[in-house]
């Protein structure tokens, strides 16, 4: 079969190999991969810059991606031939707090990721997707989808009428913008481009702030608030952007950690130590259970996630370039099969 590997650190893209097709040992399931998708926490494994331990080479990338059961191992009860499943970022969290058995099993980093043609799961590292989504839909949720939705719902239990904001337009944060409009909340989203903040807007954004224009775009959403602040943070910038977003987080308000775009992490134990109350959190991604949860909740609203380009799985490392450039509103997927 066709497969990426990642054979050096540095490189920051991929490379096109040959790999024999694996089979499912007990427990697991051979899944024909049809689409994968994009997250920055690839072009930092890539670039050899990602702070959650060291990945072995070669290794399979991505973490998220969408396809076909066509082989089911001995004792497999959760799926059959044909389903249209998802991966789980995590192949052994499956419910409860998180610990260090459950999260050192990540796709694409810990293992062999979904960027090949085969790709063997385990029973419950994989969920059944929605069957009004494509596979290049359902190939955005495993991570930025399950992210968006532990911050806000999960730990947020976001409340209809609240206000979050949402910091920049890739897939976090779209995903957070839908999730919050569905659940009846008002969002603002922050953006360096005026167009990326217009088409927040046709997705039900309720205000924009271009922090190019506005450096001190804090000030613009307590205005916005009429002094109070936000609800809610989806904190995805780190830690040039998290004093900020104390800022215009009201006073018991809820803040979710869970990037660095600046380049660095936010100190979670330092914006713990607010004087506002402000209930902090950090999430990496979610459990098998929060995929779930939130798949029910795609299914009865019928959300469509947003994809920006699809590129051809001949194109991967051009997906991982166009990634890079910050160009892209919402997620970046390669398709594997029409």
């Amino acid at each position: 079969m066709r497969a990426y590997e990642l054979r050096d650190l540095q490189a920051g893209t991929p490379t096109l190999v040959e790999r024999p097709t694996p089979s499912p040992a007990p427990g697991q399931v051979l899944v024909r991969m049809h689409a994968t998708s994009l997250n920055y926490r690839d072009l930092l494994i890539a670039r050899g810059s990602y702070r959650r331990g060291s990945p072995r080479l070669p290794l399979v990338p991505l973490s998220d991606g969408a396809g076909e059961v066509v082989q089911v191992g001995e004792g497999v009860t959760r799926f059959r031939t044909g389903d249209r499943v998802a991966s789980a970022f995590f192949q052994r969290w499956v419910d409860g707090p998180p610990d260090e058995s459950k999260t050192s099993s990540a796709l694409g980093g810990d293992l062999d990721g979904v960027l090949a043609e085969y790709v063997v799961l385990e029973e419950t590292g994989a969920v059944h997707i929605p069957d009004f989504l494509s596979f290049e839909e359902a190939a955005t949720l495993p991570c930025a989808g399950v992210t968006a939705w532990v911050s806000l719902m999960a730990l947020g239990k976001l409340q209809p009428g609240q206000t979050v904001l949402v910091l920049g337009t890739g897939g976090v944060s779209i995903f957070a913008l839908q999730i919050a409009k569905h659940a009846g909340a008002k969002v603002i989203v922050t953006s360096s481009s005026d167009e990326k903040l217009a088409r927040a807007r046709q997705l039900g954004a309720d205000a924009g702030i271009n922090y190019r224009e506005q450096p001190n775009w804090d000030d613009e959403v307590l205005k916005l608030t009429d002094g109070l602040g936000v609800d809610h943070v989806v904190e995805v910038g780190g830690a040039q952007t998290l004093p900020k977003s104390l800022r215009a987080t009201r006073e018991g308000g809820h803040v979710t950690l869970v990037g660095l775009l600046s380049g660095a992490p936010g100190d979670l134990e330092a914006a713990k130590g607010n004087d506002k109350g402000i209930r902090v959190d950090s999430v990496y991604v979610g459990s098998l259970r929060d995929f779930e949860e939130m798949n029910k909740a795609i299914e009865r609203w019928q959300l469509c996630p947003v994809i920006d380009r699809v590129f051809p799985f001949e194109e991967a490392p051009e997906a991982y370039r166009y990634l890079e450039s910050g160009r892209h509103f919402g997620k970046v997927v390669i398709r594997l099969l029409g």
